[in-house]
């Protein structure tokens, strides 16, 4: 059976970034991704904060040329799932929808999901009115109102975006300030569409066929209220996507793989990039970064390998 060099799990900034250098080194990679390239980055309406584009860029156009780049080097990008990965005497065997593919070497890019509340109406509702992307889904509710529940970065820029559709955008924070970069505040505050819902927590989502309200319960005061919205935009954190390294590679207590600063994991042959491993700041800089770094670390590993030949 053919064997690649490496294979990378993931087409997000990380992985488009380890799968350009791992073509420019002239190595074997195929690139396995289940949606569409570019990840969560590719689903953020504008990145402010990646070097070298100085009135920010949209998130699907930089993802774009990331792809397009990588490719120019030849990386194959292949649309499937990955169901298994498994640990051989020469290397890996990757079982995706479409069949298995061997490999010498495998990165790891696979990103994290939205975190879940867990609460009442958060799953039945879902898709209809419950989202987890302001920038996919908030011209459907133009003229409409809706809440935002989080105080980080992801929750003030998604509501910030919503205020161009929804007449009213309530964002609903645990505590009495926002988590947010102290730009993306500054631009909420000022916004006359956005309220403020503090020290506050979701409890229930209202509604018979699709969202018609939220009931909010401050968590000083005990006190319950019920807020009419047609939609609900969760950004409670996020879940490393690691169920295929379980048991292969050393987790830390909340799911994230740990790496060394080449991003080598714990099993021999397998790094891990981007949002997916134990690190300080989730960013696409810091993505591309690890990508960079995985390809560069994976090449000087299959080096050591032709030695032993």
């Amino acid at each position: 059976m053919d064997m690649k060099d490496i294979v990378i799990i993931g087409g997000g900034p990380a992985g488009l970034a380890a799968g350009l250098y791992a073509a420019r080194a002239a190595l074997d990679t195929v690139l396995l991704e289940q949606g569409t390239p570019g990840g969560q980055a590719a689903g953020t309406e504008r990145i402010e904060n990646y070097p070298g584009f100085e009135e920010g860029i949209g998130g699907p156009e930089l993802t774009r040329r990331m792809e397009a780049q990588a490719k120019r080097f030849g990386l194959n990008v292949v649309n499937t799932s990955v169901q298994r990965l498994l640990r051989m005497d020469n290397g890996f065997a990757v079982r995706t929808a479409d069949g298995e593919i061997h490999t010498r070497a495998v990165i790891m890019a696979s990103g994290t999901q939205p975190g879940k509340l867990g609460i009442k109406g958060e799953a039945e509702f879902h898709g209809l009115g419950v989202s987890f992307c302001a920038t996919c889904d908030g011209a459907f509710f133009k003229g409409r109102s809706v809440a935002v529940i989080g105080g980080g970065d992801a929750a003030v820029e998604e509501a910030i975006f919503l205020t161009r559709f929804a007449e009213k955008v309530y964002i609903i924070h645990r505590r009495g300030e926002l988590r947010a970069t102290k730009v993306l505040q500054e631009r909420a505050k000022r916004n006359p569409k956005i309220e403020f819902i503090w020290h506050s927590v979701l409890m229930e989502i209202l509604g018979a066929y699709f969202v018609e309200g939220i009931l909010v319960k401050n968590v000083q005061s005990g006190t319950t209220e019920e807020l009419k919205v047609d939609g609900v935009f969760l950004y409670v954190g996020t879940r490393p996507n690691t169920g295929l390294v379980a048991g292969l590679v050393e987790l830390d207590e909340q799911g994230y793989v740990i790496t060394g600063e080449n991003m080598a994991t714990s099993c021999p042959g397998l790094f891990a990039a981007g949002d997916v491993r134990r690190k300080l700041l989730r960013q696409v800089v810091t993505a591309v970064a690890d990508g960079a770094t995985a390809a560069v670390a994976a090449e000087k590993y299959l080096e050591t390998l032709h030695t032993k030949i």
